[in-house]
């Protein structure tokens, strides 16, 4: 049975304390590296903006913290928000912003440069996937990073990495999203057979990542 939005924000609520030291020896590494690309990629300068979609405990956000003019985070776990405001208060950013959001609407209407979001686009259908994603480009960012769960090869991997609460897609189908919204896809890095970061610029003088290139 399908959860409701409030029901998947209660379950997060309920781990948001231990969030960060959840994942299993496996998986952690895995995550870290995703973030740690998601952050590189980003590459905020100080006039930007940045929107961070499914922030958590805010470890993306206060990373872009020390660069970017403003960050904003958005979750729709009260719980994972209370976690964020908690460390940004240890760390004193000035700069940083968490409240209640979503993909399809992050309560937030201020311009934004650079859109980030970390292993949770992946908790939504395929279909509600398209429909974040094209929020998330009528937002009139410059970029979009998403580091997430997504399949370079099988799309029903023989060993899941994950084995909770992870609807992945493969990678050509987040590339065609992407595009389809008007978006470029300038680079894919192959993380895990299972995960992975891809970014998207709204310029068209970029050139387009060419997945044949990785054949």
């Amino acid at each position: 049975m399908e959860m409701s939005l409030e029901e998947f924000a209660d379950r997060f609520s309920e781990i948001a304390g231990q969030y960060d030291d959840i994942h299993d020896s496996d998986e952690k590494p895995i995550y870290n590296a995703c973030a740690s690309l998601v952050v590189e990629h980003a590459n905020p300068g100080p006039d930007d903006v940045v929107l961070d979609l499914g922030t958590g405990t805010g470890l993306i956000a206060l990373a872009l913290a020390e660069d970017a003019g403003h960050v904003v985070g958005r979750d729709i776990s009260d719980g994972m928000i209370e976690q964020a405001r908690s460390k940004d208060a240890d760390r004193g950013f000035e700069n940083v912003d968490f409240g209640y959001g979503e993909f399809r609407d992050p309560h937030y209407d201020g311009e934004v440069d650079i859109v980030v979001s970390n292993f949770a686009l992946h908790h939504l259908p395929d279909e509600e996937k398209h429909e974040a994603i094209e929020a998330i480009a009528d937002i009139g960012a410059r970029r979009f990073v998403l580091g997430d769960a997504m399949f370079f090869g099988s799309p029903d991997p023989e060993e899941p990495l994950f084995d909770h609460g992870v609807d992945g897609a493969t990678v050509g189908m987040l590339v065609d999203i992407l595009t389809d919204v008007g978006f470029v896809v300038t680079a894919v890095e192959r993380v895990h057979d299972q995960v992975g970061v891809l970014v998207a610029e709204r310029s068209d003088e970029v050139p387009a990542y060419d997945p044949q290139e990785d054949q």
